[in-house]
This record gives structure tokens, C-alpha cells and sequence, in this order.
């Protein structure tokens, strides 16, 4: 169980290093006048800091180096 978490949070960490954040769009109106509605669409960015990805990678290197053999 331990492995397979110490894996994970691994494979996590260099993703989040690898890409840095992701993209998304959403759907915005811009005019709402009765009948008649004007939307945008605008999209939003979430970064998150590296060191939070080699937070990851580090916990899970050393969540793997300290399971148990089974």
C-alpha cells in the first residue's frame, strides 16, 4: 500500500514540475438585457508554484524508500 502511494505522489510531482499549471475556459456574459444575452468565452489560468511539484516528488521518493517489504 505504501509503495503504491509513494508511486503516485512520484508520477504527481513531475507532472505538476512538467507543466506548471493548466488552462481552462468558461463561459462569461457580458450583456443580459431581457431577451437578449451576449456571452464571452474567457479563459483562466491555474499555476502553481514549483516547489510544491518537488514537495511531491520528494515526499513520494521517500514515502517509497521507507515501505516495507512485503
Amino acid at each position: 500500500m505504501n509503495k503504491t502511494v509513494g508511486i503516485i505522489l512520484i508520477v504527481i510531482g513531475a507532472v505538476m514540475l512538467a507543466w506548471g499549471g493548466f488552462t481552462y475556459t468558461k463561459k462569461v456574459k457580458v450583456i443580459d438585457a431581457g431577451p437578449i444575452q451576449v456571452s464571452a468565452d474567457k479563459q483562466e489560468t491555474v499555476n502553481w508554484p514549483p516547489y510544491v511539484g518537488g514537495i511531491f516528488l520528494v515526499a513520494g521518493v521517500v514515502v517509497l524508500v521507507t515501505a516495507k517489504k512485503s
